[in-house]
This record gives C-alpha cells, structure tokens and sequence, in this order.
C-alpha cells in the first residue's frame, strides 16, 4: 500500500525485454534506498513494482505482460523522468490516500490552463472508470494522490498547486500524454458491496439505475 504521496523523481535507465516481458532499471534520484530489501515495493508512476536487484543507485523490476497492457508503461523509453514512492509503514503519515499501486486505466491529458501559480489539467478517463470518480473526491495520476475539482462525463479537472509540480513529473504534462490512473479504493469496494448476494453469481453485471431501483436503493 502506498499514500500517493511522491517521495522523488526517479528516472529510467534501461528498459530490457526479458523473455516476453521487460525488467526496468529505475534510478531513484534523492529516494533513501537505505531500508529498502529485495522483495520490497515501490510505485512506478502508480505502478507497484517488487525490487528483485538493487544495485545502489536505484532498483530492478520485472514488469509483467498484464502490466504492460493495462498501464502507460509501454510510454516510457531510457531517460523517462517518473514518480516514485515506496510503500506505507505503520508509521508512514497518510497525507495523500490509500493507494494500492494496482492501476484501473490509463487516461490522456486533454488540456493544460494556467490559473495564477496553479495549473490546471483536464483528463479523460476511460468511461468504465467514469463512475468511480467524483467532485472533491480522490484520485490517483501517475501514483499521485490528488483531488478531484470538478467532474464532466468521463473527463475530470485538477488543481495543481506550484509545490506538486515540482515534486512530480505532472510539470511536464502535456495534452496527449497517457497517465496511469486509480481510483478510491472504497469506491470500488461499495460498488461490490452493493451487489449483495449477486456478487457470487457467475459474470456478475455493474451497478445500473434499474439494479438500484429493483433493490430499493433509489425511490419511485
């Protein structure tokens, strides 16, 4: 578990294609490696990665095909500036969110506005991820904790502060580029929920307006 809080910007220093999959060579920059053991977790861009080596100046990952598909890994190339975090400890202080480094979909910056010393960012996310993100509620992009300003469809606004630009890559973010998102955890976990017993019947469908109804969840 991570908090979305970025911890340093690392960069990539190789990308090596390993029997179908690839193992990445993150240089973690001002990250302290010094508690960190084989075996260990740390977010990529949001993406959570077990260190298998670790030879002083950053780690070895193996990144998995199912990783590559279902994230904006495949974007990145040697020289890649990304955002790192390792994982909580029971004494971590939880600034930003519970985050689980197990991305839902990547999205696409659409646009890019200066408001005063802020910046602001309107991303489209993929519609089955729509639901799940809401006005003021909290979002991760590219392993960053954020709030989410205001909400249109499949397409959600950002704020971001002069501190977090600095301290992410979301400095450069321009429009077109593909970010690694997840959403709350316990938005996921209540649309389950809701489901009751259906949750174990086979190929159980989403949560719609006539699921609601039928269940007394809206009135008449």
């Amino acid at each position: 578990m991570f908090t979305g809080i970025i911890e340093s910007i690392g960069s990539i220093r190789a990308l090596t294609p390993k029997g179908g999959d690839v193992r990445v060579y993150v240089e973690t920059g001002k990250l302290d490696l010094s508690d960190v053991k084989l075996g260990d977790s740390i977010a990529v861009n949001g993406v959570c990665l077990t260190a298998v080596e670790l030879p002083g100046n950053g780690f070895l990952a193996d990144v998995s095909r199912e990783t590559l598909d279902c994230t904006a890994m495949n974007d990145l190339k040697s020289g890649s500036p990304v955002n790192l975090e390792k994982a909580l400890t029971p004494t971590t202080r939880l600034g930003g969110h519970l985050v689980s480094g197990h991305v839902d979909g990547v999205g696409e910056v659409v646009s890019r506005t200066d408001n005063a010393r802020a910046v602001e960012f309107r991303i489209r996310a993929p519609k089955e991820l729509a639901k799940y993100i809401a006005h003021k509620g909290s979002i991760t992009v590219d392993g960053t904790s954020l709030t989410v300003n205001a909400v249109d469809g499949a397409e959600f606004l950002l704020t971001i502060i002069p501190h977090t630009l600095s301290e992410t890559i979301m400095a450069s973010y321009r429009p077109g580029r593909r970010v690694n998102l997840e959403v709350d955890l316990l938005a996921r976990y209540l649309e389950r929920l809701l489901l009751g017993d259906k949750a174990a019947e086979p190929a159980a469908g989403n949560i719609t307006e006539s699921f609601l109804a039928a269940n007394g969840y809206l009135k008449s």
